[in-house]
């Protein structure tokens, strides 16, 4: 399902009515009814029950209308709380509803002084449900002194709350809340979802979504040029086809880890073994030779491989000629968990991922060595996943993680064209990026994944689906999916306490759950 922002969702309303002769009012009246069907199930029936609605001036306030006068018919005491405006200034689409639901009697309230502040403010206290027609989706920035204030008279109601497509003080664009932020019970969005839905903290603001469909053609809903898009189980569905019944080892793939350091052997022995759990028939796992016999008794049923190295337990340059003649045998590579940070191992992993033809799955310290380098990866003999968490990212770009995370989708846009590369930001949610623009945001996963190692195993995944023959963009999308099903499926006794080799073993329960 495709993801539009502010501009693209306007352009999307502007086109129907203008080109498909599709009247705004006519889109408003859906919306509206829509928001008043949520309502009214949330209530499990509306007769009687007190709604208040707190309303701004634009379409969103007249969303809120319209709904205002379906509960108002099927029995519902309304009021109305206009906000930042009178009566007077509302106009257009907004402004019709608004002469519809004061002739019909609706009680509406100009909340312009403190006796107004008072009267809202009680309302909100006893009413059964608020709907929350504040701002919209045009919103950006700071709230103003007003709307702040009404933001907080919901918040303070502790009543349930249905939000008109966004929760008033969410950006839409980035999900980004400066100030305050409505807290919906559940929030109804119109045609798509919106990326402030999705992304934090934004997110947690919305409650349960519900996307509806207000009579948008649907042609403008499946416009290629929109370049966000939520990733859903019946898209992985399409892209992890059941495993032949005659299928043998070989056919499953072959992957080759170069992963670990004296005291993060455990990095490197995730990885390998979620790549056997995601499908892969062949895992080697290649580590610097003073480590070989730890992992050799770690790891039952993946092959390990020896590189020169030195004592203390990291490869250095020595181990590239052999990584790179075991690269040109084998599926796909997967470097860098747990490797370390030594001067001599960064320069290993350059040239490992300069010259090697495999198609590459990049994380942890292999990123670390990358920092100020990130121009060779437009040189690299295959196309890169790389995996990084916002720290990570910061690295890369110059920023802080703060930063990364307030703009996760354009952040990662923008580094996967400059790299030319698949960019998975890890976080919540993760954004897997390509370098053409387009752009997926994962669905699946919970806090209780925020543990060590976790991204080992996401790494992993990615590596064992392109081995087993997904092309590297599926490969990332499916794999971010199907890792984040299988920590949901691990956090069913609860996240506190969840590992991620917890996450590992539930990898073949979420591949089934997900082809079923």
């Amino acid at each position: 399902m495709k993801v539009a922002t502010t501009a693209e969702m306007r352009a999307i309303d502007a086109e129907a009515i203008e080109a498909y002769h599709l009247p705004g009012v006519v889109l408003m009246e859906n919306a509206g009814m829509a928001v008043a069907r949520c309502v009214a199930a949330l209530l499990g029936n509306a007769a009687g029950k007190r709604v208040a609605v707190f309303a701004g001036k634009g379409n969103n306030g007249g969303d809120g209308f319209v709904a205002a006068r379906h509960l108002y018919n099927q029995g519902a005491r309304v009021k109305v709380f206009i906000i930042g405006a009178t009566k007077a200034e509302i106009a257009g689409d907004a402004g019709v509803n608004l002469k519809v639901i004061e002739a019909m009697g609706i009680e509406i309230q100009e909340v312009r002084d403190e006796r107004s502040w008072d009267i809202t403010e009680v309302a909100a206290r006893f009413a059964d449900c608020v709907i929350d027609a504040l701002l919209g989706t045009g919103f950006y920035g700071e709230l103003k002194p007003e709307m702040l204030r009404a933001v907080t008279t919901i918040n303070l109601a502790g009543k349930p709350v249905v939000a008109v497509d966004i929760p008033s003080g969410v950006e839409a664009d980035t999900g980004q809340v400066r100030t305050a932020a409505v807290n919906a019970t559940k929030t109804v969005t119109f045609g798509l979802p919106k990326p402030g839905l999705l992304l934090y903290p934004g997110a947690q603001h919305a409650g349960e979504t519900e996307i509806v469909d207000i009579g948008l053609p649907v042609r403008l809903l499946e416009n290629p040029a929109i370049k966000q898009n939520v990733i859903t189980a019946q898209h992985i569905k399409t892209i992890l086809p059941p495993r032949r019944p005659d299928a043998h080892k070989g056919d499953a793939g072959r992957v080759l880890v170069v992963a670990g350091s004296r005291g993060l052997t455990g990095a490197a022995a995730l990885t390998s073994l979620a790549a056997l759990r995601a499908g892969a028939g062949l895992v080697t796992l290649g580590v610097a030779a003073a480590l070989h016999d730890i992992m050799e008794a770690k790891l039952t049923e993946v092959m390990t491989r020896p590189l020169p190295g030195s004592a203390a337990g990291y490869i250095g340059v020595d181990a590239v000629e052999t990584v790179v003649a075991l690269a040109a045998q084998t599926g796909v590579l997967a470097i860098g968990p747990g490797l370390g940070a030594s001067e001599e191992t960064k320069l290993a992993v350059r040239e490992i991922i300069s010259r090697a033809e495999a198609p590459l799955v990049i994380d942890a310290d292999a990123l670390n060595a990358l920092a100020g380098h990130t121009d060779m990866l437009l040189k690299a003999q295959s196309l890169a996943v790389l995996t990084p968490h916002p720290g990570e990212m910061a690295r890369l770009i110059g920023l802080t993680p703060a930063q990364v995370n307030a703009d996760r989708l354009s952040v990662a846009r923008q580094a996967a064209g400059q790299w030319g590369s698949i960019v998975v930001l890890k976080g919540a949610p993760t954004v897997v990026a390509f370098p053409d623009g387009e752009v997926y945001i994962n669905t699946s996963g919970n806090a209780g994944m925020a543990t060590g190692g976790t991204g080992d195993v996401l790494t992993g995944v990615i590596a064992a689906f392109i081995a087993q023959g997904l092309s590297s963009h599926d490969a990332a999308v499916a794999g971010v999916y199907v890792h984040g099903k299988a920590g949901d499926l691990a956090a069913s006794c609860g996240k506190t306490g969840l590992i991620a080799s917890d996450i590992v073993e539930k990898l073949p329960a979420a591949i089934l759950r997900v082809q079923a």
